[in-house]
């Protein structure tokens, strides 16, 4: 059995438009410029000039005492309960975060950890439901370690945590003992969109990352940061995964370019979702769930069509979304212009009305 996405029919047309992920990003000829004049070492033996600089930007940015380079973002999460917990220890998050639903149970395979599941709207958990969840220590059951949550939540539609929410659970999770990390792989289009710092959001939390590779539009990387002894282990279990990435400084340098250029320009991302949005939201029996960053989550089955079917139409347009868990996706990056939302909308009202 083939676990590896279907390719892409080659008599489609080619893709004019990308709005599958963020993922899609490709990075700019400036960014490559930056990286082929990168000064690069050995990351292993912290050498390599540029991977240090971004740690050591991250960590600042954050709030944090260190920091360490790592491939993916799924990498930060799996290195980050690996250091964290033990087997047999318990994490909470909310139901559809990306550790339960997009990483292979690469925790339970990995580190014999229980997830619990912890429901809310919009893929996000309230206070109420954290405290409830909490129990007094007892033999009988996983120790109650880690409650982790995911800036911005993706399949719950890019949604931001509240700051209150985010200091409530942080407060409450270290008075009963829990350690708290947070999934930022869209933590800077939170950080945009609420005009609220990264080191303000990080507040309170263990461990924090940050995605390159989303709408910054580096080709690899995230960076996680925390404590020096909570990096001292997350590198120890980089080692355990595959080690260190030697010359990384090619890579690290796209990732400090993003930090100097690519972040303000979050907000247009997030416009372009809101245009997109508020003409979706005009196609009679089109459900739109109102963009808060740069994802906007659609069903066209209130119109008779389902999503499957809009996504295998618009592809033979050139045009590259998919579903995701029921509804369908469409996520604004870097390579998306306001000209090819406008061309979108324009498409799929034809499509619509000639079902």
């Amino acid at each position: 059995m083939s676990y590896a996405p279907a390719p892409r029919d080659p008599k489609l047309p080619p893709i004019r438009i990308n709005l599958l992920s963020d993922t899609q990003t490709r990075p700019t000829q400036a960014m490559r410029e930056a990286m082929a004049r990168a000064d690069v070492g050995d990351e292993q033996i912290g050498d390599d000039p540029t991977v240090n600089l971004l740690c050591e930007r991250v960590a600042a940015l954050l709030g944090k005492e260190a920091a360490v380079f790592m491939p993916s973002g799924t990498m930060c999460n799996v290195a980050a309960t690996l250091a964290h917990c033990r087997p047999g220890d318990e994490i909470l998050a909310q139901a559809t975060a990306h550790i339960i639903a997009r990483e292979g149970g690469a925790h339970a395979a990995l580190g014999g950890f229980q997830i619990t599941q912890l429901q809310g709207d919009d893929g996000q958990f309230t206070l109420d439901t954290f405290r409830a969840a909490l129990r007094p220590p007892t033999r009988y059951q996983p120790p109650q370690t880690l409650v982790s949550v995911e800036q911005t939540a993706n399949i719950g539609g890019g949604t931001i945590w509240k700051q209150d929410v985010l200091v409530g659970v942080a407060d409450l999770a270290k008075a009963n003992g829990l350690i708290t990390h947070m999934d930022g792989a869209r933590l800077l289009n939170a950080c945009v969109a609420t005009g609220i710092s990264a080191r303000d959001m990080a507040s309170g939390w263990d461990s924090v990352w940050i995605d390159f590779s989303k709408g910054l539009g580096t080709p690899i990387g995230a960076v996680m940061a925390g404590s020096r002894d909570f990096i001292d282990q997350v590198w120890r279990w980089k080692q355990r995964l595959g080690g260190a990435m030697r010359q990384a400084g090619v890579c690290a340098a796209a990732c400090v370019y993003a930090l100097d250029h690519h972040v303000d320009r979050l907000a247009d991302d997030h416009a372009n979702a809101r245009t997109l949005a508020r003409g979706l939201a005009q196609i009679a029996g089109m459900q739109v769930q109102q963009p808060e960053t740069n994802l906007v989550f659609f069903d066209p089955a209130g119109a008779g069509v389902s999503g499957e079917k809009l996504v295998a139409a618009l592809g033979q347009r050139g045009i590259l979304l998919a579903t995701m868990d029921g509804r369908i996706r469409a996520c604004t990056h870097l390579d998306v212009t306001a000209a090819m939302i406008d061309e979108t909308i324009v498409t799929v009202r034809e499509i619509m009305r000639a079902a």
